[in-house]
C-alpha cells in the first residue's frame, strides 16, 4: 500500500494557524488533516468530491 504523501495546502493560512495538510496521491482518495494535530484524526474524501469543495472554496474566499 502506498503511504500518504502530505503537503500543506495552499489554501492553508500560515500567520494564523490555520493549515491543512493534503495527501491526494492515493488511488481513489485524498486525505485531509489537521496540522497541528496530525494524529487527531483524518478526513477522507472522493477524489470527485475533493475537486467540487476546492472550487466552491475559490468562488467564497
Amino acid at each position: 500500500m502506498n503511504e500518504p504523501a502530505w503537503r500543506k495546502s495552499s489554501r492553508s493560512n500560515g500567520a494564523s494557524g490555520n493549515c491543512v495538510e493534503v495527501a491526494d496521491n492515493l488511488p481513489g482518495r485524498v486525505l485531509v488533516r489537521d496540522t497541528k494535530d496530525r494524529d487527531g484524526g483524518t478526513l477522507a474524501f472522493r477524489p470527485s468530491a475533493w475537486r467540487s469543495f476546492v472550487e466552491l472554496t475559490k468562488h467564497h474566499h
